[in-house]
């Protein structure tokens, strides 16, 4: 025994083609999807491209599927995924899975992992947790999908903090002299292009940087902590990886010395089985590969199902993940929270059907990344506990554009109608009302026509009308008094942006 715990702390070998090809591919695969994020805001790339990630992700669109009843073609670039599984297992974890990839980064030294091992079941009740809700048109969980949390987590948090990081270093040095002009060439470079040319402020964005923190640190319980116990994706792709031509192998020549176990991230290496390890939990890392001493871990063809774990789901405990699933949504539809009144929850242009829009969304923020007013902010409580990470038009944060159809158009489900730009501008989300109470004319007899005058509709929806004033002299005035057009107005909500008075806007966009 001391002989192999010495053997067991040998330092591994030099790393192999397989490890070097593998994180390059980690890096190349993670750039491209924080490109596609960037490049949502310039426009450079068809929509259709840069919703493309989304659309990898099986998870999501079998449960879109499942809730929507509605067949897209564009979700069939998801058995990309299913077809790689087959193929090598759950490679996508370990070789192109942005979370995955951030999760081998930000990885902790010396954790001494003590989660049991019927914890892996974890991840697959979630997915029979979604996949159940969805036959019921909910999709609440979607949110846990690792494609919806990195393109939400980049877009609601850490691209406006890296944003807000850069404008208070640009401010400091444009005060420099010689430094002015450099300052403001880099600006002019990155912005609108990268970056927005005004601050951008998402509600709620503490929550989703928490919840993104959170999976990291969980890393200090175990490595990919997050991978192995709650990933649906990962459970989804586990139960294709069972049937993986490509499967690692063990030799006769193993001497039992424990380094393979050692540096497996997901710890899936059994010594009590001959250090085999599971197809569905092996990302395919070559960690093992790279540290065994005698060469004896192979990753070759065979076709064969791999056993089953305790692990695995079985008749039981499907059946308690549905039950769960299903009293979930019974109360979920009780709607136990709401702060906004129904008369006040906008939603994206085109959406006319509120419950056939909630049973489609798949909750990945990609609408909030390209709305150029940021108008689209993400919803937790605001609609409903059962609507988190859906978006919700609030126009005192920013206005939906008039010359503006990107929300539409980027969806990668549909949920958004892909309308045409001229269609778009016609279609009303809302319409305005004034109170009359909070207007600075109507109210102060004061001059104020901003909302007249930034209502962008040709036919503009607010004209002005003369009204007659007695002054407390005595003196008789006249003042122009905005009119909202209710036939005409499309409740775009510039007007509300642009209202100036404090808090509460004094014409504000109610649903139709």
């Amino acid at each position: 025994m001391p002989e192999f715990k010495a053997i067991a702390k040998r330092t591994k070998k030099p790393q192999n083609g397989w490890i070097i090809a593998r994180k390059v591919t980690q890096a190349i695969a993670f750039l491209v999807f924080l490109v596609t994020l960037f490049l949502t805001r310039n426009n450079s790339l068809p929509y259709t491209t840069l919703s493309i990630p989304e659309r990898l992700s099986p998870l999501t669109m079998l449960a879109s599927l499942i809730s929507s009843r509605t067949f897209l073609a564009g979700m069939t670039l998801s058995l990309v995924l299913v077809v790689l599984s087959l193929t090598f297992g759950r490679a996508w974890c370990g070789w192109l899975c942005p979370l995955g990839t951030i999760l081998d980064v930000l990885k902790f030294k010396n954790r001494k992992s003590v989660v049991p091992e019927k914890l892996r079941t974890l991840k697959y009740a979630l997915l029979i947790i979604i996949l159940v809700a969805a036959i019921f048109s909910n999709l609440t969980l979607l949110f846990l999908d690792p494609l919806t949390i990195f393109t939400r987590s980049f877009t609601i948090s850490i691209l406006p903090v890296l944003d807000s990081m850069i404008t208070a270093v640009e401010r400091f040095l444009v005060t420099i002299a010689p430094l002015r002009d450099v300052v403001l060439a880099f600006d002019a470079l990155i912005r609108p292009a990268v970056f927005p040319a005004e601050p951008v402020v998402f509600q709620y964005s503490i929550v989703f940087s928490v919840f993104l923190a959170g999976i990291i640190l969980l890393n200090l319980v175990a490595e990919r902590f997050w991978c192995r116990y709650i990933c649906p994706l990962g459970g989804l792709l586990g139960f294709f990886s069972k049937l993986a031509l490509f499967k690692r192998q063990v030799k006769e020549s193993c001497v039992s010395c424990a380094l393979c176990k050692t540096y497996c991230p997901t710890s899936t290496i059994d010594p009590d089985r001959g250090f085999e390890s599971d197809p569905s939990e092996c990302t395919m890392c070559m960690n093992c590969l790279e540290s065994c001493r005698k060469d004896s871990v192979t990753f070759t063809p065979k076709l064969s199902l791999a056993k089953l774990r305790e692990y695995d789901p079985n008749r039981r405990s499907i059946l308690r993940s549905a039950l769960i699933s299903i009293t979930a949504v019974a109360l979920l539809s009780v709607e136990w929270i709401k702060r906004i009144p129904q008369n006040f929850r906008l939603r994206p242009p085109g959406v006319d059907d509120e419950d056939k829009f909630t049973a489609t969304c798949i909750r990945c923020g990609l609408c909030m990344k390209v709305c150029p007013t940021h108008g689209l902010q993400p919803d937790m409580i605001e609609t409903g506990i059962s609507n988190v990470s859906t978006p919700i038009l609030i126009p005192r944060h920013g206005f939906c554009q008039y010359s503006c159809n990107a929300c539409g158009q980027i969806c990668p489900v549909g949920a958004i109608p892909a309308l045409p730009l001229e269609e778009k501008k016609q279609l009303p989300i809302g319409k305005a009302y004034i109170d009359h109470n909070r207007c600075i004319a109507w109210s102060d007899h004061r001059s104020c026509i901003v909302c007249e005058e930034m209502c962008p509709l040709p036919e503009k929806a607010i004209t002005l009308e003369i009204g007659e004033f007695t002054s407390p002299e005595g003196e008789k005035f006249t003042l122009q008094l905005p009119v909202v057009n209710r036939l005409t107005c499309i409740g775009c909500g510039t007007c509300e942006f642009k209202c100036p008075v404090s808090g509460d806007a004094a014409i504000r966009v109610y649903t139709l």
